[in-house]
């Protein structure tokens, strides 16, 4: 099949919701991938960082592969051997309590939120549909109806109302709008530490220790979506170790599948979750055995390669050198561990064009927010490769 055969066949039958670069992959391994006329890509996307560990990691491929061939699903309404040790591994390396599995990063988000909202009611004695939650601007949680209703960006929005009430929104990174927003109706802060799809946008020091405190002083539920910066992404398992806390719950996804299938999970102290009772909350396929082996191996592989510090160790490199591209093209540059945001200036060419240029230079990236490149590399990238990767993308610029 062509490649514009296959294009053609996706656009002809498949919703219009994406914009994707023009290629056709067909086989990934490690920091690789390659389309369907053998061409040969360095991938600086990783799938929104769920590919952390690399296409077809052969680790987790094993695990995978092992237990595909003995039980895949039982849904919730039996135990399964590998849901218990998955939990398990995944409150000790959280620092939580307890956890909800689902399949998706909205999934989880929409986990919070409802659990957010229940504990206001029986634990802080909001009154009766009365809960708010407290939100950043320039967010990105998902796309579920409830998640768009306290969206920054009018294009998710737009057409899908009415949008679901009880969300109250913030300047991102601003501890002193938090403290001024809060009344005896908030339940929870609900926050990303990083801003992925916002741009890379990185809040100043101290800023998550001070809402951790404000949280703590109003009796106020601090809920991070960690769902791209988790897992390794910025030189630490979670962002919000930079500032030596632990938040009240956690949401993870994405990495947490080791890129071969959704897994995801609202993560959260034991006074929060145990609110939950049969019948409550669930997902058919939140929690099955295949789901439940690949993300436990997914975190020990994180632990035992030390993932998040060859992130922060290639990551900080990557950035110096980076920054050491003079651009006219280049308003800003910045980063955190294997993440880093390309401020594309749009009044000289648009972030999506250098995109298709770096696509034609064997680098496969996505712009974020209408003017960020977002370069996120495999977290197994080693230093030759990301040497050619810096090498190509020096001669896209100079091109240019």
């Amino acid at each position: 099949m062509s490649k514009s055969k296959t294009i053609t066949l996706e656009e002809k039958h498949g919703a219009n919701n994406y914009a994707p670069l023009s290629v056709v992959l067909v086989k990934g391994e490690g920091c690789k991938v390659w389309d369907e006329d053998g061409k040969e890509y360095i991938d600086f996307m990783s799938a929104y960082s769920a590919h952390n560990a690399g296409h077809n990691n052969p680790v987790l491929m094993k695990a995978f592969l092992e237990q595909a061939q003995k039980l895949v699903l039982t849904s919730r309404a039996f135990y399964n051997d590998k849901l218990g040790p998955f939990l398990d591994t995944l409150c000790n390396v959280t620092g939580l309590d307890m956890a909800l599995p689902m399949n998706t990063g909205a999934e989880a988000v929409e986990t919070a939120i409802k659990a957010a909202r229940r504990w206001g009611y029986r634990v802080k004695g909001i009154p009766e549909n009365k809960a708010e939650i407290i939100v950043s601007s320039g967010n990105f949680h998902g796309r579920t109806t409830t998640i768009i209703s306290f969206s920054s960006d009018e294009d998710d929005k737009t057409d899908f109302g009415p949008y679901t009430p009880g969300f109250k929104e913030i300047p991102f990174g601003d501890a002193d709008a938090l403290e001024k927003a809060i009344t005896l109706n908030t339940c929870a802060f609900l926050t990303e530490p990083i801003q992925g799809e916002g741009g890379i946008i990185i809040p100043e020091e101290g800023w998550l220790r001070n809402v951790r405190e404000i949280c703590t002083k109003n009796n106020v539920l601090l809920i991070l979506d960690e769902i791209q910066s988790g897992m390794g992404r910025t030189g630490k398992n979670f962002a919000y170790e930079h500032e030596g806390i632990t938040p009240d719950g956690l949401t993870l996804a994405k990495a947490l599948g080791g890129g071969l299938l959704p897994v995801s999970a609202f993560v959260a102290r034991r006074d929060i979750l145990e609110l939950f009772e049969p019948g409550s909350h669930g997902s058919t396929w939140g929690g099955n055995p295949l789901a439940a082996v690949v993300g436990k191996v997914a975190i020990e592989y994180m632990v035992e390669e030390k993932l998040s510090e060859r992130s922060a160790e290639l990551g900080a490199y990557l950035l110096e050198e980076l920054k050491k591209i003079n651009s006219p093209y280049i308003r800003d540059i910045r980063g955190i561990g294997l993440w880093v945001g390309v401020d594309i200036d749009p009044d000289k060419i648009s972030a999506k064009e250098v995109c298709m240029r770096l696509k034609e230079a064997g680098i496969l990236a996505k712009e974020t927010a209408g003017t960020i490149l977002r370069f996120a590399p495999p977290l197994v990238i080693d230093k030759a490769l990301l040497d050619e990767s810096i090498k190509r993308i020096r001669s896209v610029f100079a091109e240019i």
